[in-house]
């Protein structure tokens, strides 16, 4: 799965998502982690609160999971409806504890968030291969 973290360095995730000018996108599975990239938001002067918030949901739609320091409760109910789950972790939390953390809840039994979670990335795949999936209501 696609796990993003909202970072300003790409090392330790301390961003608030609204305020986040770049996402570590990481590809989780149970055999580890690995940065895929780093996505970062162009500078855009005078963007309002509603602008920023979609640049961001543009840059980790793909995501199943997001790490991050903080996030608004407008900006929460957009991520969720977008089947992305927002986690929050304290600030300045390293990304790599954060991914080997992540690997070893899917190598035992993860918890009752992170089950739903695959459960639903899971259905969200089934016959439907190479669609875009966040985008579609469940």
């Amino acid at each position: 799965m696609k796990v993003a973290f909202a970072t300003d360095d790409g090392i330790r995730v301390n961003a608030h998502f609204g305020q986040s000018p770049m996402f570590a996108v990481y590809n989780v599975t149970k055999s580890g982690g690995e940065l895929m990239e780093l996505r970062k938001l162009p500078d855009v002067l005078f963007q309002d609160e509603a602008g920023r918030i979609d640049s961001r949901l543009e840059a980790v739609g793909d995501c199943t999971l997001i790490f991050l320091m903080q996030i608004g409760a407008s900006a929460a109910a957009r991520v969720t409806r977008r089947k992305i789950m927002p986690v929050k972790v304290p600030f300045g939390s390293p990304v790599d504890e954060q991914v080997k953390r992540l690997v070893e809840m899917l190598q035992g039994k993860p918890p009752m968030w992170l089950a739903k979670v695959l459960r639903l990335e899971e259905e969200g795949q089934e016959g439907t291969e190479g669609e875009d999936l966040n985008g579609t209501d469940g």
